[in-house]
């Protein structure tokens, strides 16, 4: 199954009640015991999905009412991580191994499945216009860059699997950070993306934690409260930010207008 959700304007989400900000911009249920499930934003036409495959094999669903194709990344690429036990990926029928929090980069026209008993595969797709090699992006050789500090309760490690460097892109960014043990802040200060969406799917949270994601324009921030396995859309508009209340790590992916990772505007604290 695919929902579909549509652009919100800020001042709209500024007004909005909490189950409506729920409903326009926290993506929950994405992981139900032997399917894929995923949701379209009109926010820069991402897709972004789970499967929990079990004892089954289970295909990247084309999709073709929403994404108007035949198959799913006809038009489109791909990001995916396993955010579970062990698994593979099946790309053109070359199987790919995964571990947790590994990642595989798939280009434009493949067919893809997903297969693993303790395997959750966590995915993001975006419009691509050229075809790239698919790349297996194992977490541990990731050189993680570290940011923050205990200090300021922000301590954490960014893994950039595909950013616009070593593996080519059309426009699809991705990676996961992990928050240092005793901090709770990702990404703060906060920042905006003029020219692209990011999600964030916050993940290895403990079942009582939560995260209090904030979102919105600077000036007029509003939150949600997130879950384990549970994304969150922040438009070009919104910065995406957020404190949890236990150890935790996000996996965030961008697209838009480039592929360019350092095209962001940091928002100073005192605008908020």
């Amino acid at each position: 199954m695919i929902q579909v959700r549509y652009s919100t304007s800020p001042s709209d989400a500024e007004t909005a009640t909490t189950p409506d900000l729920r409903e326009a911009f926290l993506v929950p249920d994405l992981f139900v015991d032997g399917e894929v499930r995923g949701t379209y934003t009109h926010d820069d036409r991402m897709v972004v999905g789970g499967a929990l495959p079990g004892t089954a094999q289970l295909d990247l669903p084309a999709w073709g009412d929403v994404l108007g194709t035949d198959s799913h990344l006809e038009r489109r690429e791909l990001g995916v991580m396993n955010i579970g036990g062990a698994g593979h990926v099946v790309v053109d029928g070359e199987k790919f191994e995964l571990d947790h929090l590994d990642g595989l980069y798939v280009g434009r026209g493949s067919e893809v499945s997903f297969a693993g008993d303790d395997a959750a595969f966590y995915f993001v797709s975006a419009t691509a216009h050229a075809t790239y090699p698919t790349h297996l992006l194992r977490h541990r050789d990731v050189e993680p860059v570290a940011l923050g500090s205990s200090e300021a309760a922000n301590e954490r490690h960014l893994f950039r699997y595909a950013w616009g460097q070593e593996v080519q892109t059309s426009v699809l960014q991705f990676g996961v950070t992990v928050v240092a043990p005793g901090s709770v802040w990702n990404t703060f200060p906060p920042h905006l993306h003029d020219r692209r969406t990011e999600i964030y799917c916050y993940v290895d949270l403990d079942e009582q934690d939560r995260v209090f994601h904030l979102m919105g324009r600077p000036g007029a921030t509003r939150h949600l409260v997130v879950r384990n396995r549970e994304a969150v859309i922040a438009p070009p508009w919104s910065i995406h930010s957020g404190a949890g209340t236990g150890s935790y790590a996000f996996i965030w992916a961008m697209a838009g207008e480039n592929n360019c990772y350092t095209d962001l505007g940091v928002v100073p604290v005192e605008e908020l």
